[in-house]
């Protein structure tokens, strides 16, 4: 096999001829082995954007002889890499390994031409944020699709009441209809939040360097790099007034992270809730897959459970996005590659669950026979005539319901009071009316 040896301040490394990367690379894939997933593809992309963004203002201030062959590098997919997504060094393996995919492709020397006037410290978190951004744009989309399906659901759904459940128990009515679009109202808040938390991360430290002071960087180049940026990857970023601390600080990506933690606890909640709408009768969840090994037939609520473990690691990687952030040290936060990993896993994560949720909910039905034949059983309905009865009176009839077996709650009550009233205090728009308007 042919080789090549390359050369570093800790002696020689011998790869082979046709290697991607060099030397940083094959050092960090030896210290940082089976250490699980590689670095995310998003950020890669990212990142080559980044160093694109500094080709084109090292060419527009004529400090690089080679730009173009090093912005044509840049243009290119980043090719498949194993390294290790967790690394020391705050990142420094993984903008060694852009440079040196890059400076291969173009055939440019990695640190002097493809890093020329940069930093792991500042290039890592504005790719960071270019990939982030990226993610919470195509999650709010997801959020609004899904959002739409539940929507479609409360229209289908409007007319049919529903007993309502308070501490596992059955409750006061109201109509699935309502109860559906309670879970596309929380869908619609995560829809915004993820859309609006890109304001966050719009503002970016590339330009500071090392720790946020430009040092070895032009002041011209300073100036101009961002404007390139913006141009490359078509988002609204702009400089950090005070680099030095958007370089210490790792809060915005905290703040972001509690965002999606949010939208995790409501795709918890919501899969949670439908289960149990499913196991009490009243909606049919479509059948994907056999649910047992031994039990022939047995369908179970797959997509749910799946949709709920993706929150549940979404809520840990909040709790890791904190720590690493909490963990940052002066003028850096050396942890940036496990909170990378956590914050675009969650993006990524809540993704899939926000499309494999509304892929399955838009086939769910209701079982209206199920629906009505536990509402007109159960003794709370009675709780709707306290208006007109009273709280003593409603009482008294739920003793007496209770007292019996014959009737069904809403038979009794027919029998009691009539069927009129009976059926204009249970009749759906009466139930979702927002109060009750007192008859004169």
């Amino acid at each position: 096999m042919k080789t090549r040896i390359k050369k570093d301040f800790l002696g020689e490394v011998k790869l082979p001829a046709d290697c991607p990367w060099g030397i940083h690379t094959a050092r960090a894939l030896d210290n940082f082995p089976n250490l699980g997933k590689s670095v995310n593809p998003r950020l890669l992309t990212a990142y080559f954007q980044v160093k694109k963004a500094c080709a084109l203002t090292n060419k527009e201030l004529c400090f690089l002889s080679n730009a173009d062959a090093i912005i044509e590098a840049c243009s290119l997919p980043p090719a498949p890499c194993p390294l290790p997504s967790l690394q020391g060094g705050a990142g420094t393996s993984t903008n060694m390994l852009v440079n040196e995919l890059i400076g291969r492709k173009a055939n440019a020397h990695p640190i002097e031409e493809v890093n020329l006037h940069q930093s792991t410290n500042d290039t890592y978190p504005t790719a960071l944020k270019v990939a982030a951004i990226n993610g919470v744009r195509e999650l709010s989309a997801a959020f609004a699709a899904l959002q739409g399906v539940f929507q479609e659901l409360e229209k289908q759904h409007a007319n049919l009441p529903i007993l309502g459940k308070t501490e596992l128990v059955d409750a006061v009515p109201l109509t699935l209809g309502a109860q559906f679009a309670s879970f596309a109202e929380a869908f619609a808040r995560d829809r915004w939040r993820t859309f609006k938390c890109e304001e966050r991360l719009r503002t970016v430290n590339l330009g500071g360097t090392a720790i946020g002071t430009g040092l070895t960087a032009p002041r011209s180049y300073i100036f101009l790099v961002v404007e390139k940026l913006r141009e490359v990857t078509g988002l609204g970023l702009s400089r950090a007034e005070n680099m030095v601390e958007a370089t210490a600080n790792a809060d915005c990506f905290v703040e972001v992270s509690g965002i999606l933690n949010a939208a995790a606890v409501n795709l918890i909640k919501i899969s949670d809730d439908l289960r149990r709408l499913s196991m009490l009768g009243e909606i049919k969840l479509p059948a994907v897959q056999a649910g047992s090994s031994i039990m022939p037939g047995k369908v179970n609520p797959v997509i749910l459970e799946s949709v709920m473990q993706i929150g549940i690691k979404v809520k840990a990687n909040n709790a890791i996005v904190s720590d690493c952030a909490a963990h940052g040290s002066l003028q850096i936060c050396e942890f940036m590659p496990l909170l990378a990993d956590a914050l675009l896993e969650s993006i990524d994560l809540l993704i899939a669950g926000a499309n494999m949720l509304a892929k399955h909910a838009a086939n769910i039905e209701a079982d209206q026979g199920t629906c009505l034949e536990r509402l007109y059983a159960s003794p709370e309905i009675i709780t709707a005539f306290i208006p007109q009865l009273g709280y003593d009176r409603c009482t008294e009839l739920v003793k007496q319901v209770k007292a019996q077996d014959q009737l069904t709650v809403r038979g009794f009550l027919e029998q009691e009071l009539g069927k009129e009233i009976v059926e204009r205090t249970l009749a759906p728009q009466n139930l979702m009316a927002l109060g009750y308007r007192k008859e004169n």
